[in-house]
């Protein structure tokens, strides 16, 4: 298929590059020239305008970090957005994690001109955007999500429905809520077992073993050194940093605050990672929350 892509940064430049490979017609448009021309030598075509990116495009990916860069993109400001070039039957799927009344205000306007659009947010990080093992966790009419599915299989192996125009938002905060909260108290459940001098390995397979197991633990250890291939490992350089953490968690307090919800995890882990930013830790993988537990004399 002919697809537009837009946004080629740690997550999209991956899926984009695996939409290349598995033989679709890629032409990707980014306001970072060096993000495109890492797209380029991933098999992807590149282009410095949005129109021509689109041009008999069957389908319209966008991989965005804020609700006002889709607004942006789509509806437009000063002037005419992309729905304005976008060919009557062309899909558009907007993988961005933005607030779902963004997600069904641009996908209303998508309707209004005879355009499908669906939300479908990401699960799986930098790591699963290159293994093409994402998670599309996809909101809006069934038959679009359908149609969407070959290529969002191209980049991941999970794609499920939500429900309608925004509940894949809806189930991607609740999502990244739940996996800030598990992170944090593997983070400080490891570093109690170290205080006491246990091997962070060792009590980390004991862990995986037993009824604390979770994802943080099976695949993305936050101690340094137990996992290869993981930010912790790195510095706690790549991966999900912490202001985008930040963002998720302020969207699931805010998205909280309209049904008033009660999140009390939710709420003192977005306490607990703006901490971490505000220390300069911003830029870091959302697993350094780690260093926030280790004792001063260490």
């Amino acid at each position: 298929m002919k697809i537009g892509f837009f946004g080629v940064g740690n997550m999209g430049g991956p899926m984009a590059a695996n939409l290349a490979a598995a033989g679709h017609d890629v032409t990707a448009f980014d306001l970072v020239p060096a993000l495109l021309v890492a797209a380029e030598e991933s098999g992807v075509h590149t282009t410095d305008s949005p129109a021509r990116a689109v041009d008999g495009a069957e389908v319209v990916i966008s991989m965005l970090p804020s609700a006002a860069a889709v607004t942006g993109l789509y509806l437009g400001g000063d002037e005419p957005g992309l729905l304005e070039r976008i060919a009557p039957d062309t899909l558009i799927i907007d993988c961005s994690t933005i607030d779902a009344d963004t997600s069904r205000r641009v996908a209303d306007a998508a309707a209004q001109r005879g355009l499908a659009m669906i939300d479908a947010p990401v699960s799986g990080g930098v790591g699963g955007a290159k293994a093409g093992t994402l998670t599309f966790i996809c909101g809006g009419p069934e038959a679009a999500v359908e149609q969407a599915r070959p290529v969002l299989e191209a980049m991941g192996k999970n794609v499920f429905r939500a429900g309608d125009s925004g509940a894949g938002q809806v189930a991607k905060i609740c999502n990244n809520m739940l996996l800030a909260v598990h992170m944090i108290g593997t983070a400080e459940a490891l570093q109690l077992g170290a205080d006491h001098g246990l091997d962070p390995a060792v009590l980390s397979e004991i862990m995986k073993a037993s009824s604390g197991s979770n994802w943080s633990l099976q695949v993305y250890n936050p101690w340094p050194g137990v996992m290869p291939n993981v930010p912790s490992s790195n510095n706690y350089e790549g991966g999900f940093g912490v202001n985008l953490m930040n963002k998720d968690l302020g969207l699931a307090l805010t998205a909280a605050l309209a049904t008033r919800s009660a999140t009390p995890m939710g709420a003192l882990a977005r306490s607990l990672y703006a901490s971490h930013a505000n220390q300069g830790h911003g830029g870091k993988d959302f697993s350094s929350i780690l260093t926030q537990f280790k004792r001063q004399d260490d």
